[in-house]
């Protein structure tokens, strides 16, 4: 999985591609919690992410909860695999996809 981290004025965007499952989770936590504290305008942009899993999830799950105590979250350019995951475990009904 590459992460690349973009700045857009107060927005920051983390673009996901390759796969991110319970190997690459820890990097992309790593990635997450980093700019957790930076933002309060995050947005994960999955246009090349072809694979999330549970551990993904949780990550997501997690920064969402971070994210509206104090700013905007959301996910952008999901691609259906990994949309077909977010409607299985609900997480479409919780979050912003755009």
């Amino acid at each position: 999985m590459i992460i690349e981290k973009k700045t857009e004025g107060s927005v920051i965007i983390l673009h996901l591609s390759g796969r991110l499952d319970t190997n690459t989770a820890p990097e992309f936590e790593a990635a997450v919690d980093q700019v957790l504290s930076e933002t309060t305008e995050l947005i994960f942009d999955f246009a090349d992410l072809a694979y999330i899993s549970s551990a993904g999830l949780r990550i997501i799950l997690k920064a969402h909860k971070e994210m509206i105590k104090k700013g905007t979250f959301k996910l952008q350019h999901v691609c259906d695999a990994v949309m077909d995951v977010l409607d299985v475990s609900g997480f479409a009904d919780i979050l912003t996809i755009e």
